[in-house]
């Protein structure tokens, strides 16, 4: 028999569990993550990193050999570690180039302490400009590069307003690309993209 003084309540919608990132190193150190150095903290989610091709790893051996011939000492090269951007996001870009005048290497840099942020793209493409872009922007990190190996080219994204970058130049196989923030920092697209790759 049905009852007619039952009021029918709407079933609550799920909500999505949002974390810290030192709550994600807390459950690193209790044992309850194990595949950690597959993943990076966006958003408050846990997103599996994207898995590292040939192209991809070749492209970041390049880019470190020139980074650390080129630049000066007060200028720290990263590879592929962790970027603290907020409480909540702490993606792992390719490259992270940070100043030690304000980074002292005790922690992960913070947006402030990071001149550059460079992302070696394939596969990873749309997550990058989709997700990481706006990300980097919003932080204000004024200069981000993506090495684009798709299309053979490397992006440079400039002036970040709103979670967009107002500037972007795309500079091709035989151009020679230059960091604004780093003027020392110039080179051929091909030192990092060969033509012999480009088919």
């Amino acid at each position: 028999m049905m009852r007619s003084d039952l009021v029918t309540q709407p079933y609550p919608q799920p909500r999505r569990l949002r974390f810290s990132v030192d709550d994600y190193y807390k459950m690193i150190e209790m044992g309850m993550i194990d595949d950690y150095e597959r993943s990076e903290i966006i958003d408050g989610q846990m997103v599996p990193k994207m898995t590292i091709g040939d192209k991809h790893a070749m492209a970041v051996d390049r880019l470190a050999r020139i980074l650390i011939r080129s630049l000066p000492e007060q200028v720290l090269v990263r590879i592929q570690n962790p970027l603290r951007i907020s409480d909540f996001d702490e993606p792992e870009p390719d490259v992270v180039l940070a100043d030690l005048t304000k980074y002292d290497g005790s922690r992960h840099p913070r947006p402030e302490e990071t001149i550059l942020v460079m992302e070696v793209s394939d596969v990873s493409l749309k997550h990058d400009r989709d997700v990481k872009l706006p990300l980097y922007s919003d932080a204000g990190i004024a200069e981000v590069w993506i090495v684009n190996l798709r299309d053979n080219v490397i992006e440079i994204h400039q002036d970040p307003n709103l979670g967009i970058y107002q500037q972007v130049k795309i500079f091709k196989s035989g151009q020679k690309v230059t960091s604004t923030a780093l003027p020392e920092l110039s080179f051929e697209v091909n030192a990092i993209i060969p033509q012999t790759t480009q088919e």
